[in-house]
């Protein structure tokens, strides 16, 4: 089944040389499945993400033929679709907590906040919260509930912020380098959490890294990203046999623990990457 469907997606911003498009002709389905987006920094991913939830930041400007989610033309929604969907049926986590959580509201209070939305009563949506916090392995989450942003670490910060996008169970959720700020233990028992909504609730996920060892192993299929285009589309397990130059050099770059400690291969760069459709 199909949940997402993009067709020819564009986002650009104007600059004094003029418009500058930073995702160009994106197109890709997503089913009920983990895929994964792959690119070295301003390939265009976290724009793609952020486009498939109309968050582009103004003055720039995002534009698709195709924008459809679960029969629902998102080209075409109105702010009050966009309120109810946005946190109960669609959700991203974003790439830094520091810049995404509200500095000067309780962490608890920001994950109720979407339930408390969403008609949830408050005795339920403060349980559903501290059950959320536990399950992302946040040891005290009393404390976490009562605590401001600036008062916990970057890494528990980034689980908060991860519960804030799974406490509605959304339909859908857009993940930016969800575990970048993660230890290894912590990192396994978050991408347990998304793969049981994936299984059992039917969750549909982007998950955006730039760790393809990680990507091959846990999504269902990869979208490599080049120069705000994909350049290459193929099963997550196949990864490691990609064809594509750009692909092939980005799993070249990866350290070995066991090979050369010599400096790593640099990466030859085709311009006709940028041209591909």
């Amino acid at each position: 089944m199909t949940l997402l469907s993009v067709e020819n997606l564009r986002v650009r911003f104007p600059t004094r040389q003029g418009p500058a498009e930073v995702v160009r002709g994106v197109s890709f389905t997503l089913g009920r499945e983990r895929l994964g987006i792959v690119g070295e920094s301003g390939s265009g991913k976290s724009q793609t993400g952020r486009a498939l939830l109309g968050l582009t930041p103004p003055p720039g400007e995002a534009r698709a033929d195709r924008l459809e989610f679960d029969g629902i033309d998102l080209r075409r929604a109105s702010a009050r679709q966009w309120r109810g969907l946005r946190g109960r049926r669609l959700s991203m986590v974003m790439q830094d907590p520091k810049f995404s959580l509200n500095p000067v509201m309780p962490i608890g209070r920001q994950l109720m906040e979407t339930l408390r939305s969403h008609g949830t009563a408050r005795r339920d949506a403060q349980t559903r919260a501290l059950e959320m916090l536990e399950a992302v392995q946040i040891r005290d989450p009393e404390r976490v509930f009562r605590a401001y942003p600036h008062e916990v670490s970057g890494g528990m910060g980034q689980r908060a912020m991860i519960a804030m996008m799974l406490v509605s169970e959304p339909d859908l959720l857009i993940a930016d380098e969800p575990t970048s700020a993660l230890d290894v233990t912590i990192q396994i028992e978050v991408l347990r959490i998304l793969d049981r909504l994936v299984r059992e609730r039917g969750m549909g996920l982007i998950f955006i890294s730039h760790d393809l060892r990680l990507v091959s192993s846990f999504c269902d299929r990869v979208l490599v990203m080049y120069a705000g285009r994909v350049v290459e589309e193929l099963a997550a397990a196949d990864l490691a046999a990609a064809r594509h130059p750009y692909t092939r050099g980005l799993l070249e770059c990866l350290p070995r623990i066991d090979g050369d400690r010599g400096p790593l291969p640099t990466l030859e760069r085709d311009e006709a990457w940028a041209r591909e459709c």
